[in-house]
């Protein structure tokens, strides 16, 4: 795709703790019916769809994500919370309609998106204004030579497995490329809303892998008293 490819409204799929990163895989379970209508106009036309995260309301609980995100109700408290000004576009590359009229689908990441307004809703999702001409470079990156400290990012996240009572599967994670790496690790690491959200708005893949390795520094153990961080 080229930027030229991008519409210049798109359905806006907001959901919680749900980060899409250019390239990344995100496996979704839609069930709501405005979100089902989201996903079948998406398939009548283009295929895309926006995931954006709503902005956390004060007193708000950060919890981490299933495998498969539920998308069902954006939170708790309002049908139509405020929303992030930074999402990602996603394509519908693999779906699966159930017996019920709901959709099981994946989205892959095409490019991060600025959101400049909402528009009216359209069978009641929201519809946003986009303009993605400021990631230009999600689009033509290759991932090659990223520096960041492949061994370090991998041990930290070790520790923060060890500490958090995780599993993962190692020898995958270490077959990864680079560029690969730094697509899933931040999607599958179970932080909150705000993390993912500093991930998703990093400049660089090398910036969005010193974010990730704060967090898992953070996150996965807390010094000993008179000790200093590693």
């Amino acid at each position: 795709m080229t930027l030229a490819d991008f519409p210049a409204e798109l359905g806006l799929f907001p959901l919680d703790e749900a980060l899409l990163l250019p390239q990344g895989r995100l496996p979704l379970n839609v069930f709501e019916p405005r979100y089902i209508a989201l996903v079948e106009d998406a398939l009548a036309g283009n295929r895309l769809i926006g995931m954006i995260q709503p902005r956390p309301f004060d007193g708000m609980e950060d919890t981490g994500p299933d495998d498969d995100i539920d998308a069902g109700m954006d939170d708790g408290h309002s049908d139509t919370p405020p929303l992030y000004g930074i999402g990602c576009v996603g394509r519908i590359t693999a779906m699966t309609e159930r017996m019920d009229g709901t959709y099981a689908i994946t989205l892959t990441g095409i490019a991060r998106f600025r959101l400049l307004r909402e528009t009216e809703l359209r069978r009641g999702y929201r519809v946003g204004r986009i303009d993605a001409s400021s990631f230009v470079a999600d689009l033509t990156d290759s991932g090659d030579d990223i520096p960041f400290d492949r061994e370090g990012l991998l041990n930290a996240l070790h520790d923060f497995c060890e500490a958090q009572g995780v599993s993962t599967q190692w020898d995958a994670l270490r077959q990864m490329d680079d560029a690969a790496l730094l697509v899933t690790l931040p999607m599958i690491c179970p932080f909150g809303t705000e993390p993912r959200q500093m991930m998703l708005e990093a400049p660089t893949p090398a910036a969005r892998a010193q974010i990730l390795r704060n967090l898992l520094d953070g996150a996965g153990h807390e010094p000993e008293e008179g000790a200093s961080p590693s």
